[in-house]
């Protein structure tokens, strides 16, 4: 079974995630924002991130960067999730080393055509 982790400080958000994959058959963990989602995917590194871009303390890009600096973490695949759908915003997540780019609202067959992709 595969194991995700959800970085995301909407709660309502991080929950309807959660629950859709949950409901997929993966496993799910879950962390209200960028520390304690760096946290979490070093205490047991997940297969794949979905990770909110724009959350206070340590962003998106801030994750990303304390997770390629570990070696325990520098592989796993982390999919940015963010309202801005500029294609500057866009190409600069995919140019920092995220394996995709997902706007929010997104569909349930765009986390799942993500996942098959990126795992």
């Amino acid at each position: 079974m595969k194991r995700i982790l959800v970085i995301e400080d909407q709660h309502a958000l991080r929950a309807l995630l959660s629950r859709m994959l949950t409901l997929e058959g993966y496993e799910v963990a879950t962390a209200q924002n960028g520390v304690a989602g760096v946290a979490a995917a070093r205490q047991k590194p997940p297969d794949l991130i979905f990770c909110d871009l724009k959350m206070p303390e340590l962003d998106g890009y801030g994750v990303l960067s304390a997770l390629r600096s570990d070696p325990h973490t520098a592989a796993i695949p982390v999919v940015f999730v963010s309202a801005s759908a500029g294609q500057a915003e866009r190409e600069s997540g995919l140019n920092c080393g995220a394996a995709a780019y997902l706007t929010k609202p997104f569909r349930r067959e765009d986390i799942l055509d993500t996942i098959k992709r990126c795992t």
